[in-house]
């Protein structure tokens, strides 16, 4: 999965909130994002999270690149807002939840009962990613491969669809851009057709990619996007990407 050069800092105080006119539907069934990133499914009161990244802060560490270490708690704190306002009786992590193999034995222990506290209040599934293929088996919930949510499979990486699948995944962190007013504007956001939701990042120092590169040919014939903003959630069709 390839990643913007420079980390982004969220502040835990970076704005939540669940879309209050914006909908993203497929398979017949209608989602709700949020200002942070994850998706909130009110028919199954499911809550979907993808590519936390955790201790991608200590990991860069580790390689000379020193950055504050704060991204676990930032994320954590994040999810523990939405958590708050969505109550959803399901939590489904959509892979590369943890940044590699090693990132729980860098935890730091009030980051891993703030974890383990999330993951005692509400069923929790853990879908493998490339970054966690083995995701920790004693911080809560279930680790899987993919599960399916009605007619749609969640996943990490998504997969080529015959006409009759749809998928919900992550893996791709996407962002678009638009120009309005004489400025370019940048955001992370959804990306949907009729039968595909790739959902961006949640994790603190995760990165974007452009949904017009080439890592997203072939997953869309048409699209629509989802940009998050500081306040709210607008749509935008392919044709007003740049």
């Amino acid at each position: 999965m390839p990643f913007s050069p420079k980390p982004r800092m969220i502040s835990s105080t970076r704005p939540c909130g669940l879309s209050r006119s914006q909908r993203i539907a497929i398979a017949g069934m209608d989602f709700i994002p949020d200002l942070s990133g994850a998706l909130f499914a009110p028919e199954l009161r499911t809550l979907l999270v993808a590519d936390l990244h955790l201790e991608k802060g200590t990991s860069l560490a580790r390689r000379g690149v020193y950055i504050p270490p704060y991204d676990t708690r930032a994320s954590l704190l994040q999810l523990q807002s939405v958590l708050s306002a969505t109550k959803p009786e399901r939590l489904v992590f959509l892979g590369d939840s943890f940044h590699d193999g090693d990132a729980r034995q860098r935890i730091g222990e009030e980051d891993l009962a703030m974890l383990r506290s999330i993951t005692s209040d509400v069923e929790t599934l853990w879908i493998t990613g490339n970054h966690d293929p083995s995701p920790p088996e004693d911080i809560g919930g279930r680790v899987i491969s993919e599960v399916t949510m009605g007619a749609i499979t969640l996943r990490h990486q998504p997969k080529a669809l015959s006409p009759s699948d749809f998928e919900i995944a992550g893996h791709l962190h996407p962002a678009a851009a638009i120009h309005a007013r004489g400025h370019r504007i940048r955001c992370r956001c959804f990306i949907a057709s009729h039968n595909r939701i790739i959902m961006p990042a949640f994790g603190s120092y995760t990165g974007a990619l452009s949904v017009t590169s080439q890592a997203f040919d072939g997953l869309f014939d048409d699209y629509n996007v989802w940009m998050i903003g500081t306040k709210a959630i607008h749509r935008f069709p392919a044709s007003q990407v740049r």
